[in-house]
């Protein structure tokens, strides 16, 4: 099994009011998403959603390099675009997380 030590993560927490929580998800599944997927700085993205309506975005980067590229070259347009489309309504958390160690059912710690 690969180890996933060493890769990076780009965390983003979404809470979605109620009114706009489909066409929210609809524009990152079909827009935001693909959109930052195509600069190239990350491997891919999943998203989930908690049973209170807060939804989570998971980027894997390529690199701590690439993430960084991504932060200084396109997060702000790509933000910006998605505040045009969603003016209010969303409180957006980010976080950034490197993996130390990965631990499988079927692989002992250590």
């Amino acid at each position: 099994m690969a180890s996933r030590a060493g890769r990076v993560f780009y965390e983003i927490t979404a809470t979605v009011a109620e009114p706009i929580r489909n066409d929210w998800y609809r524009y990152m599944v079909d827009e935001h998403i693909p959109d930052l997927l195509a600069t190239r700085c990350f491997a891919d993205a999943s998203i989930g959603r908690s049973a209170d309506g807060r939804f989570r975005i998971w980027y894997e980067a390529h690199s701590r390099d690439d993430l960084d590229r991504y932060l200084r070259v396109h997060a702000e347009r790509l933000r910006a675009h998605a505040l045009q489309r969603f003016p209010e309504g969303i409180e957006i958390t980010r976080n950034e997380w490197e993996i130390f160690a990965s631990i499988s059912a079927s692989q002992p710690a250590g």
